[in-house]
Formats: structure tokens, sequence, C-alpha cells
């Protein structure tokens, strides 16, 4: 198993990480992994791609909402479910990620799925907003062959877990290339204390990266190289969803404030978001669970105070566990064999 970059010497910013460096440090929060690998037929296509779930609880998301936001950094994307998200300010559906040409069979695998266990949906209440987002992995995956189906998408839901989610070319990182190199899935995560009160805060992040030229990443700024020579591939736009979730009171504006601050951890890799890229970031808090339905017409809330110097530490948080996510992506992945023989190497870490 490759190691995260921690694990090679490399520590990005000062916070403190959670326990398992990972989105799931945030309590509740399950990632669920479907990977394709294998060949389609004899003449070259080869499905390598997957699907990736991500739950924010594991109770009845729809029926126990939780605040939501999303960022487009830049809007050359393929996503389900956005706008109604920051219309609403709620999230109550998992998160699927996976290719581009996916989108549609996830989709509708993740409405099946909620649909087995809402029978209201629809019904006797409304309808339901699936979120889903995707990156192009068309250079390793026979993209038109469209392998993804909605029980893929079932599946991964339902293997969610709590547990240190893997990283790499998994899931829907399975085909996703990263600065010239392979990349796909990486997570880090920050706790925020809040003083004198002593309170924690916990703030996750998980990317899916498929962006960026060799030429472009900045591995000078951590002192490390690569062992091997340059990567070979056509430079390319590509693209990146940011996920991050946290466990701090947080209205949905304010959400949206500190999902903004992943892109600074995305520039700081090297990244321009580039005409051709969708840089998007999917933000929510598990401080509040809003049910469907209820009699009152009031509900409160606690939220931190704007002002309060805990909201500049969450903003360094977002940066920090972004940055971090993207190099565990390119750390842990392998190099990868996928349709019409393509290989992707690995980027080998110059240990320190």
């Amino acid at each position: 198993m490759r190691k995260k970059v921690r694990d090679r010497g490399i520590v990005i910013g000062t916070l403190p990480v959670g326990s398992k460096n990972c989105l799931t440090d945030v309590m509740g929060v399950r990632v669920g992994h479907v990977t394709l690998d294998e060949e389609l037929s004899q003449d070259g296509a080869y499905a390598c791609t997957g699907v990736t779930a991500i739950l924010p609880h594991g109770g009845n998301l729809f029926q126990h909402k939780v605040i939501a936001s999303s960022y487009i950094l830049n809007g050359f994307g393929k996503t389900t479910g956005l706008v109604q998200v920051n219309e609403l300010g709620v999230l109550e559906s998992p998160i699927m990620l996976t290719n581009t040409f996916g989108v549609p069979a996830v989709t509708q695998g993740a409405l099946r799925y909620m649909l087995d266990t809402n029978a209201a949906i629809g019904d006797s209440t409304g309808t339901i907003n699936i979120v889903v987002g995707e990156c192009n992995d068309s250079y390793l995956n026979t993209i038109r062959a469209c392998p993804v189906t909605p029980e893929h998408a079932i599946e991964a839901i339902h293997i969610a877990s709590e547990g240190v989610a893997a990283e790499g070319a998994v899931g829907a990182g399975k085909g996703m290339i990263c600065f010239g190199y392979k990349g796909g899935i990486g997570s880090s995560s920050r706790i925020v204390t809040v003083e004198p009160e002593a309170v924690n805060y916990t703030v996750g992040c998980l990317v899916l990266s498929n962006f960026g030229h060799s030429t472009e990443f900045l591995a000078d700024r951590y002192q490390i190289m690569s062992v091997q020579s340059e990567a070979t591939l056509a430079p390319t736009d590509g693209s990146i969803i940011i996920v991050l979730a946290t466990d701090a009171p947080l209205s949905s504006r304010q959400l949206n404030r500190v999902i903004k601050r992943c892109g600074i951890g995305l520039g700081r890799t090297g990244s321009h978001f580039s005409h051709g890229s969708g840089d998007i970031v999917i933000g929510f808090t598990t401080a509040h669970q809003i049910p469907h339905t209820s009699k009152q017409h009031l509900e409160t809330r606690t939220q931190l105070r704007e002002d309060h110097p805990v909201m500049n530490q969450l903003f360094t948080a977002a940066a920090e566990a972004t940055e971090e996510a993207i190099l565990n992506s390119l750390s842990q992945a392998q190099t990868t064999t996928g349709r019409n023989g393509h290989v992707v190497e690995a980027y080998h870490f110059a240990e320190k």
C-alpha cells in the first residue's frame, strides 16, 4: 500500500489533523467505493472507472437533511442537484461521484436507493434532489461504453462506512489523472479548537482529482521531487470535485464562505482553474439534522458568530485539508493501465 504524504514526511499547514486524517473524521460521515477494472472487449475497450458515495450520516438522509452549500470555481462540469442545494441550503441525498458519462446512471441508482428507503417521496410528499459530481476519465476508461450502472451506485451507498476511506485509484478515482500522473481519491482533515472553551470542530475533505499538467505541479513548494522522468501526457484542463464536511454549526451562507477557501488549497498545488476544468466544491455540516416535516412554523439553530476568530481557523482548515487531500490522491495512487493499453504512472515521491 502506498503512503499518505504525512507518512513521507510532508506536513501541510499548521493545524492538527484528525485521528484518521480523512473525511470520515467528521463523526457520522461515511464513504463507499465501487471500482471497475476490467477488459470490455478485445479491441482495447476497458472499464477503468467507478463510483464513490459520501453519506453525511447513517440515518435517513431525506427525512433528516443537513445544511449544505456548493461553490463553482470554474463551471466546466456536468453535476446534478447543485442549483437546489444553493437555493434551499440543505442536502437530502448522498453525494455521488463518478465519470462524466456515468452521471445519468449514478443519478438513477441513487434515486432508486432513496425511493426504496422513503415510500413517501413523489407520493405523499415532494420529489428529491440527487447530487452527483463528475470528472472525465476517458484517457484510461472507455467512457462511451458507459460501464457504470445504477447498481454500482446503490452498492457504493450500501457499503459506505465510517472507516478510513480508501484513496488513490479507487471508486470514481480509478481512471483519473492529476498533473499528468495517476490521481483520483484523496482525503485529509483538520481540527479547529475554540479557546478558552476548549471546544473542537473537525473539518474533513475528500477530492476527486483529475486536473493539471506535470509542469504546473508546484513540487518545489513541498521540497519533494519525483524519482522518475517527467510525465509525458499531453496538457489537459481536467477537473476536480472537492467535498468538504464539518461538524461546526454553520448556516448555509457561512458554509459557503468556508468552502470558497478550498480553492486556496487547490491553487497552492499549482492549479489556475483552467478554461475547460470543472472545479466544484460541495460542502455540508453535520451540526444540525433538519426534519423533512414539522408542525412548527419556526425552527431554532445555533451557529457560530461571524466575527469570532474560529471562522478564520475554519477558513485555514478548508485550505489546508484540500491541499493535503490533493497530494494524498497522488501519493496513494498506483500506476494504472486502461483502454487501448494506455498507462498512467504513479507519482513516485522521493522519500525525505
